[in-house]
């Protein structure tokens, strides 16, 4: 699988804030008019009173009305250009925003197929979902108008500040008194809201989850007739989210209503101080308009950064947990030195293996096996024996915790993962088929296969003729998890999936064990066909589909306790011998 081109770049080892801006670099020329932009809103923001305030002292009292009202015209077409800028700020400030959103959203869904199977094993799918969703809609929003709202409240406040020193440094110093106190308000709420937004965002990954879980499994709830107990869950991950969001809203408030406050109580400021400054004739009645106009000028960056904080807290929540899973590293990697599996003769060979998952207990303990090529093995016991995980260790979906497992003489460790996996096919009980047609699902064997290809291993897999009589053939489509297909037949097109791919080694992971008979032996002639030629590994619990495999390994208690043909065994007379018995009986 290639990766992400973006995240072969990036470093997430980084701070956060570096990550974040390498995602506009790709993007810099639309950044870059976007920020010129808006500059250009700061300027005319802060020129407007400006010039506003010379044409009271200057023009009005000098009698000089035509440039006064020229004066009047060049700040109209200042508010028009203002207006374009606010305009190309929107679109294209969007637009980044969406750019680097999508960057992410490939970045993290490449960096999630890249993770090992024990990963899946511990989050779910609904969680998953909302980080790839969710967070990044919130991450668009932050790179929007993060950098525009910073560059455009710092360049006027900063602007004012220094124009309101230049008219009344009284006046001025006033606000710089009240200006600290209105900062520390802003870091000390922004943390809370950090916390809550936090809480918010774990709650709705969970809900989707739940609404995940929820939908998927609606025929089994309906099944069990179970709706009510769905829905309990639902409330329950639903009450935790409505909690979640009340205490972000009420952080958020206290901060809204703060900063209200503060803005006001500056004008209020402003306007005493003014006034005493009136009264003793120290100022005139312009000045205090134009300081006025700056306040306002001065304020609305305030606001604006206020508002912008929700979005800041929010945006950046979500970008810490896209850093998250970014930093999670697989289980299994390649080795600096892999090499590719090639001219696949199929000779595997488990020497003395043993596997735990994570601290729990062992659950294959020193298994030695000698596959040759071409033969079919068949592993039974009873559930629970290590039968699927010993088969797993083939792929590498886990790796051993002692011994090794080699195909052709080479440590599967040493092999690319993705060469190992393309000589191994894989056909499982529980058959996933993707949202789609018949054609794209058996194409998913080799995505450049043809038509003609792909209806030659229906044919194999003896389901073709089944397929052209749906009403659109191999373009019928087959609903969320193949579920207008039956049972035989997503086995069958999984069967089609794997003839496609033609790999030296297969896998055959108990699958006829959810048929029916008369199904199973539609499905047996398939798998008969396909294993032909291949090296083979059956899992089977019905021990009458594994009489013609070369040889049976029988797997009880994380040991291989018996080996041999099935005469050999039920010569024996020992652990195979008494399944056989015991689903004689519980056939009769």
């Amino acid at each position: 699988m290639a990766k992400s081109g973006n995240e072969n770049k990036k470093d997430f080892s980084k701070a956060p804030l570096r990550v974040f801006l390498s995602y506009f670099r790709p993007h810099w020329k639309l950044f870059g008019i976007d920020m010129l932009c808006a500059v250009g809103v700061s300027a005319i923001d802060l020129a407007v009173p400006y010039a506003s305030r010379r044409a009271m002292q200057t023009l009005l009292p000098e009698k000089l009305f035509s440039l006064f009202f020229l004066v009047i015209a060049l700040m109209l077409a200042a508010h028009v250009i203002k207006a374009v800028f606010n305009y190309v700020i929107t679109v294209l400030g969007h637009g980044v925003g969406v750019l680097v959103e999508a960057d992410m959203r490939r970045d993290v869904f490449s960096h999630i197929q890249t993770l090992s199977f024990s990963f899946f094993d511990h989050n779910r799918t609904g969680v998953l979902m909302s980080r790839v969703t969710n967070d990044l809609f919130e991450i668009t929003e932050l790179a929007h108008h993060g950098p525009e709202n910073i560059v455009i409240c710092t360049l006027t406040i900063v602007g004012a500040m220094i124009v309101m020193f230049t008219i009344r440094w009284e006046l001025a110093l006033v606000l710089l008194i009240i200006l600290p106190l209105c900062i520390w308000f802003t870091m000390h709420e922004r943390v809370k809201m950090k916390k809550t937004s936090l809480e918010v965002r774990k709650t709705t990954a969970e809900i989707n989850a739940v609404i995940e879980s929820g939908i998927s499994g609606v025929r089994t709830a309906k099944a069990f007739a179970n709706e009510a107990a769905e829905l309990e869950k639902f409330d329950r991950g639903n009450d935790m989210f409505r909690t979640a969001r009340k205490d972000f809203y009420k952080s958020m408030g206290l901060f809204m209503s703060g900063m209200e406050f503060s803005t006001g109580i500056m004008q209020l400021a402003v306007i005493g101080a003014g006034g005493y400054l009136i009264m003793r004739g120290r100022m005139d009645y312009i000045d205090l308009v134009t300081f006025t106009l700056y306040v306002s000028t001065f304020i609305s960056p305030l606001r604006k950064l206020a508002m912008f904080m929700e979005q800041f807290t929010t945006g950046s929540t979500g970008f810490m947990r896209f850093v998250e899973i970014m930093r999670t590293e697989p289980e299994i990697k390649d080795a600096a030195d892999a090499k590719d599996l090639e001219d696949v003769r199929g000779d595997i060979r488990y020497e003395d293996v043993s596997f735990a998952y994570g601290d729990g207990p062992e659950v294959l303990s020193h298994i030695g096996l000698e596959i040759r090529p071409g033969e079919c093995v068949a592993l039974v016991g009873s559930s629970g024996g290590g039968k699927t995980t010993l088969c797993h260790l083939l792929p590498r979906f886990y790796d051993v915790t002692g011994g090794r497992v080699t195909v052709d003489g080479n440590d599967v460790k040493t092999l690319t993962q993705e060469s190992l996996r393309r000589a191994i096919g894989i056909i499982q009980q529980d058959v996933f088929m993707f949202a789609g047609t018949i054609r794209e699902n058996i194409r998913y064997g080799r995505p450049d296969a043809t038509d003609a290809e792909v209806e030659e291993a229906a044919v194999r897999a003896q389901i073709h003729e089944e397929i052209m009589a749906m009403p659109d053939g191999y373009d019928t489509y087959i609903g969320e998890r193949g579920v207008m297909l039956s049972g035989g037949q997503k086995q069958r097109v999984s069967i089609a999936r794997v003839f496609l791919k033609d790999p030296p080694i297969l896998i055959l992971d108990e699958a006829t064990s959810a048929l029916d008979s008369v199904t199973e032996q539609k499905i047996q002639a398939s798998l008969d066909e396909l294993s032909r030629g291949r090296t083979t590994l059956v899992i089977a619990h019905r021990l009458s589909t594994i009489r013609g495999a070369d040889r049976i390994a029988v797997v009880e208690g994380s040991h291989i306790v018996e080996q041999g043909s099935h005469e050999e065994l039920m010569e024996l007379n020992g652990e195979y011998a008494a399944l056989r018995r015991a689903q004689s009986l519980g056939q009769s």
